[in-house]
């Protein structure tokens, strides 16, 4: 599907380059020996065949070894943070001896040459991201004393050696580039200028491009930015790099919309760019670019939920949030219906707007009733934070998908009257807030967190009851407004259902506020000027408060699908309205 749908080149995920260490996780593709050529070569042709050039990426885990079991290969004992607080002193690696690190050398040499006999047109090196080779160059991983520690040069002494001898494998005129971190955003790592250098002696060496990253596992929201994060993130380590070598740079990282692509390249910010969870998003976003019709573009927004959450966290298959078909090609087609339908959607959400859409490219006359003069549904309020910007390019999409199929929009609480006249009925009605039964939550001061963020009209001291995901961008939204901002939590933490980067790239804007977070404490009552709650601690008091904000969750909206189920009406339940959740 990449391949067909205008992507230029394919670089295949990472592959291990021996059988010893150098394996990441489960169902990782491998390189390691030449039992794996028939099949490499297979995927190589298939690529090819589609109109795409076939590359395949090689590398080493290090201490990055998601399996969590030895032997885990490292230039020094220090461990993984993640994987040591999951597995303890079985996470901590062996150091590399000097023949075993001449043995890597080796084995990256001759997984290139593997790429090469399997029909891959170009080899890069994995030198970035807190794997092998960037355990050697950082100072926060490598502690040795040897000649492959201590000094810049030493520390990059393992790029020079695998370069050279890919080089001497493959021959002179096979392409070769390397992925580099711009800088691993450790406090004690590597920085731009560590970086400048190593492309400088990897160039002289007969390097041919550099694919550039920037951050580790360890500091993943560098590396697999969420929506918090500024888009673009690291283009501005490959225009640093671009300045100082004369070969070719790849510019990566959170450029999910063309505009963004084609600013890179006119500025010469970088010479190519590579795309991942965008083309997860959208696997014909090249095409589209081409053809000049980016609003036709499902943009990634670097959710993460799909992809680095299940695969990284989760161990589970890549499935993206946006994109159903992501790992169900074939499966998942859209085919015109066998019978065409009067269909009505019922809530211009983010799930009646898609079936709509998909309803309508397959022949069926749809309409949608939306209650709420835009589109959009919970869209409009999860959009609103600055810092949840990438969600509104979604749902431009969505609304200019549903303008350009010219599928009308009723602006009206549909009721069982309206849909006599359909076929079928999708009740996308989705949910709202969950009201709570605690003594005041009528107060003027107490509203839901939607209402909030609709009306605006929330005062200066505000207490946010509920510090889930709702919650936390609610109250962090405030508080980077200039409101002072306590939020209260029953769980001993907050933000237990958020993704794993979007966890510490809000933990990381929190601790740059004075918001107030009380955990293991309780709502107990609503006054008209304070919320009244209680821990064991502290026993009960009060929170001086202009607006409480309730925070507690949501609950679906099914009473139409009943009803119209009871009359017998063809109804489909989605979204929201079967069960609230994330996007």
């Amino acid at each position: 599907d990449l391949a067909a749908g205008g992507t230029g080149m394919i670089i295949v995920e990472y592959a291990y380059v021996d059988d010893i260490g150098a394996k990441s996780a489960h169902c990782h593709l491998g390189i390691s020996n030449n039992e794996h050529i028939p099949g490499l070569a297979w995927l190589a042709e298939n690529i090819r065949e589609m109109g795409a050039v076939p590359a395949i990426q090689i590398e080493h885990c290090g201490r990055q070894k998601f399996l969590g079991t030895q032997p885990i290969k490292a230039p020094s004992a220090i461990p993984w943070p993640l994987l040591y607080a999951q597995h303890g002193l079985e996470a901590v690696p062996q150091v590399l001896t000097i023949p075993e690190i001449h043995e890597i050398v080796k084995c990256f040499g001759d997984a290139a040459l593997r790429a090469k006999k399997a029909g891959f047109e170009l080899v890069e090196i994995h030198g970035a991201h807190g794997y092998l080779l960037t355990n050697f160059f950082s100072p926060t991983t490598n502690h040795r004393t040897d000649m492959y520690g201590g000094t810049l040069e030493n520390r990059c002494r393992i790029y020079f050696e695998i370069m050279e001898d890919v080089r001497r494998k493959v021959g002179p005129d096979f392409p070769v580039t390397i992925r580099l971190s711009g800088t691993d955003y450790e406090p004690d790592g590597f920085g731009i200028e560590d970086t400048i250098y190593l492309a400088k002696e990897l160039e002289k060496r007969g390097l041919d491009g550099i694919n550039v990253s920037g951050g580790d596992h360890h500091t993943m929201i560098h590396q697999t930015s969420p929506m918090a994060i500024n888009v673009c993130h690291n283009v501005w380590a490959a225009e640093a790099l671009k300045k100082e070598v004369s070969i070719p740079i790849i510019a990566s990282g959170s450029i999910t919309l063309p505009e963004y692509a084609e600013d890179i390249i006119a500025s010469g910010k970088g010479d190519f760019v590579a795309l991942g969870r965008p083309l997860w998003a959208d696997p014909e976003w090249s095409k589209k670019a081409e053809e000049g019709r980016p609003e036709d573009i499902r943009p990634c927004i670097r959710c993460n939920e799909g992809c680095l959450q299940r695969t990284f966290y989760e161990y589970k298959a890549v499935t993206c949030a946006l994109n159903p078909v992501i790992s169900r090609e074939g499966e998942l087609k859209i085919h015109p219906a066998e019978q065409k339908k009067k269909v009505a959607v019922i809530g211009g959400g983010a799930a009646g707007m898609e079936a709509a859409r998909v309803a309508k490219l397959r022949g069926h006359d749809v309409t949608i009733f939306e209650a709420q003069e835009r589109l959009g549904g919970l869209l409009n309020e999860a959009a609103a934070p600055e810092f949840k910007s990438d969600i509104r390019h979604f749902q431009k999409y969505l609304e200019t998908q549903v303008k350009k199929l010219e599928i009308p929009v009723v602006h009206k609480h549909a009721d069982v009257s309206d849909l006599q006249g359909f076929d079928a009925v999708v009740s996308a009605t989705g949910s709202v807030p969950v009201k709570p039964r605690i003594p005041g939550a009528d107060q003027a001061i107490a509203m839901d967190a939607l209402t909030a963020i609709d009306t605006g009209s929330v005062g200066k001291k505000v207490v946010v009851i509920g510090g889930g995901l709702v919650g936390t961008e609610t109250a962090l939204d405030l508080a980077e407004n200039g409101h002072q901002v306590t939020v209260v939590e029953m769980l001993p933490e907050i933000m237990k259902d958020v993704a794993a980067t979007d966890f510490s790239a809000y933990s990381e804007r929190i601790a740059k506020t004075d918001m107030t977070i009380l955990t293991q404490t309780r709502l107990e009552e609503i006054t008209a000027h304070s919320a009244v709650v209680s821990n064991k601690k502290q026993g009960t008091f009060e929170l001086p408060a202009d607006t409480v904000i309730l925070a507690l969750g949501f609950q679906s909206c099914q009473d139409l699908y009943q009803e119209l189920k009871a009359a017998g009406k063809e109804v489909y339940l989605i979204g929201d309205a079967v069960k609230p959740g994330k996007i």
